[in-house]
């Protein structure tokens, strides 16, 4: 069944059709929200009240022109208003850390070790500006397409093309370097491998 149908399915009270969605979005939602917030429980607690607002909004009558879409714009909104929050500051003044943390690359042993990671991956798209790293994470870790990315982050098309053009860039650019750091460093070291 579409989202669509789905969705008209839980306007006319099946429940079926509301376990079918939650059982679509939740895991996706969760990992993007646990990405953004560095927190599993705060995650969940925000996906539970995403799929209550989808909820209050059919209850009104008011369907989604695009599910997937406002469900992840409803999710983001809410990070946003968390950060803004007073408990925000107060966990953060608590445990010490920001849900954006720079600089966590690894030492240049493991990156030798290592080369792409996983790790590294995820420490290079911390560096990447906020709106970079929501249209990177919304693409290729959600498989959102671009228009429904816009529609997210209410953005034109054409910004999020040019947002993840320059993410992309941006990436290939720092995880190149790097990749060749280790063997600039170590290269006297090792027998048989000349720097570049």
């Amino acid at each position: 069944m579409t989202d669509e149908e789905l969705v008209q399915g839980m306007m006319n009270g099946d429940q079926a059709c509301f376990e079918a969605l939650v059982h679509r979005y939740h895991a996706p939602l969760s990992g993007f929200l646990q990405r953004q917030l560095k927190d599993p429980g705060r995650a969940e607690d925000i996906v539970q009240e995403t799929f209550l607002k989808l909820i209050r909004q059919l209850k009104d009558r008011r369907n989604p022109d695009n599910v997937q879409a406002w469900l992840y714009r409803v999710a983001m909104n809410q990070c946003r208003d968390y950060w803004k929050s007073s408990g925000y500051q107060t966990d953060r003044n608590r445990f010490g850390e920001p849900p954006e943390r720079k600089d966590e690359r690894p030492s240049v042993v493991e990156l030798a070790e290592r080369q792409e990671t996983r790790r590294e991956i995820k420490s290079t798209l911390e560096e990447l500006p906020k709106v970079q790293r929501d249209v990177v994470l919304l693409r290729f870790y959600q498989d959102l397409k671009l228009q429904d990315i816009a529609d997210v982050l209410q953005l034109p098309l054409g910004s999020v093309k040019t947002h993840l053009y320059k993410a992309l860039r941006r990436l290939k650019s720092k995880l190149g370097k790097e990749q060749e750091a280790p063997l600039r460093m170590r290269g006297g070291e090792q027998d048989g491998i000349a720097e570049r």
